[in-house]
């Protein structure tokens, strides 16, 4: 099996998850293939960010959506589908409000890594 971020960037973002404040989220992209099969999954997962350095990611504030899975490969025309901005956001924001968070999609914290 064969799994690659296709798109992740971390974000500011707001939210209060088992009584602890997270200030930033990482938001990806996920394509998983084997034997013929693909599958792609958007998932935000929202992490404390105290301070400048603190990347650390928390599993407990996660949330994420596989919306295709199928017969099929990677490809760059099927990737861009669901990275299509607009598609990207609207599939995080609704994960996110599942935690009642936001994303500040205006304030990225790092460059968007693309795989």
């Amino acid at each position: 099996m064969k799994t690659i971020d296709v798109f992740a960037c971390y974000y500011e973002a707001c939210a209060t998850v088992n009584g602890r404040d997270r200030h930033a989220a990482v938001v990806k992209l996920t394509a998983t293939s084997d034997a013929g099969e693909i599958a792609y999954e958007y998932s935000v997962s929202f992490f404390p960010h105290d301070d400048p350095e603190d990347f650390a990611i928390s599993y407990d504030a996660c949330e994420s959506e596989t919306v295709f899975q199928g017969k099929g490969r990677r490809t760059k025309k099927r990737d861009a589908q669901y990275l299509e901005t607009e598609t990207l956001r609207a599939h995080a924001d609704a994960l996110a409000a599942r935690l009642d968070g936001t994303i500040d999609w205006e304030k990225p914290l790092i460059q968007a890594r693309f795989g």
